[in-house]
């Protein structure tokens, strides 16, 4: 129970004392480690489902070879794009856009390069990208709720202040070593500043619950063509927009509303625009009848006979062979007598 002169909140819960640790002069930052379990989970899981649906054991491990790093390398773009005053603008820390571990990934950056990646990654296997989106699509969501937690640890993203039962507590954190004011690597001290809604944990909730709907779907209507990705990125925006609503941290506004909002709704008219038109598209991909002509494709290609040499060497060898012997039978006749 927190009490304070303003405000009297009868249950909630503390955010983590802190969001790093040091093993030595190397730091462990929380972050980090929810990112990575999240995408973790979303090539293993994404692996089982590709293969379930006919697909070949290991593509999806050799996908993300190519999308994991077009992924983070767009989801921090994105951040810098939609936040760019924090680092570009009056006073802003230019270096501080390389300061990934403090947080700043957005979401549709890293699924847009992400999918550049991954397209890149099919077209050299012969292998349809909606596909493999379809098989991705729920660990990608749930990667997305892991990766909310490190939002959790970091404390941001959260919401407006409020006095819910469930509501988080927000305490300044100071670095030990400087006595500073240290948000990201400092250690909470003291009472909670502030008591706000965990829209981190609304978001995670919601997340967790489009990959339930999504693994329903696949399965009762035998999503494909991209369907099953495109009721993900239309479940994932719908929630993401009521949680944009909820937040209070600072972010780039256009006309008074956050610019993620009105991302969040375009996004999902794409996302269900997609659903409809792609329902004409027919049945699902069949993996195994494409991995079957692929391979019998590879074969015919193999088997074909290399073309024979019609260079002007070849096509004049057997003259000059001809020629080379009338020499030879002209040198060893025997010469007539001079007078």
């Amino acid at each position: 129970m927190v009490t304070s002169a303003s405000n009297i909140v009868l249950a909630s819960f503390p955010s983590p004392p802190q969001g790093v640790w040091y093993v030595g002069p190397i730091p462990i930052r929380a972050y980090a480690l929810f990112i990575i379990v999240g995408i973790i989970v979303a090539i293993v899981w994404g692996e089982r489902r590709f293969v379930a649906r006919g697909g070949e054991k290991g593509f999806i491990t050799d996908i993300a070879v190519w999308a994991v790093p077009f992924g983070l390398v767009g989801g921090r773009l994105y951040h810098l794009a939609t936040d760019w005053q924090k680092y570009f603008g009056p006073g802003g820390d230019p270096l501080g856009a390389l300061e990934v571990w403090k947080g700043g990934l957005g979401i549709w950056g890293a699924v847009a390069l992400g999918g550049v990646g991954a397209l890149i990654a099919c077209r050299r296997r012969g292998v349809p990208l909606p596909a493999v989106a379809d098989a991705i699509a729920p660990g990608i969501v749930v990667a997305q709720a892991i990766g909310r937690l490190g939002n959790y640890f970091n404390q941001e993203l959260f919401g407006r202040d409020t006095d819910v039962p469930w509501a988080l507590e927000i305490y300044n954190r100071y670095n030990p070593d400087t006595g500073l004011l240290d948000w990201i690597n400092g250690v909470a001290q003291g009472a909670p500043i502030r008591t706000v809604h965990p829209t981190f944990l609304y978001e995670l909730l919601w997340n967790l619950g489009v990959a339930a709907l999504v693994v329903w779907a696949d399965r009762r209507f035998r999503l494909g063509h991209g369907r099953a990705f495109a009721l993900y990125v239309a479940g994932y925006t719908a929630g993401r927009f009521w949680v944009e609503l909820m937040r209070d941290d600072e972010a780039t506004h256009i006309f008074g509303v956050r610019i993620n909002v009105f991302v969040a709704g375009l996004v999902f008219l794409g996302a269900v625009a997609y659903l409809i038109i792609a329902k004409a598209r027919g049945p699902r991909e069949d993996l195994v009848a494409l991995r079957e002509a692929r391979t019998a494709t590879n074969q015919v290609a193999a088997d074909v006979p290399p073309p024979a040499e019609d260079s002007e060497d070849g096509a004049d060898k057997p003259a000059a062979e001809e020629a080379k012997t009338e020499a030879k039978a002209e040198d060893e006749a025997p010469s007539e007598p001079k007078s």
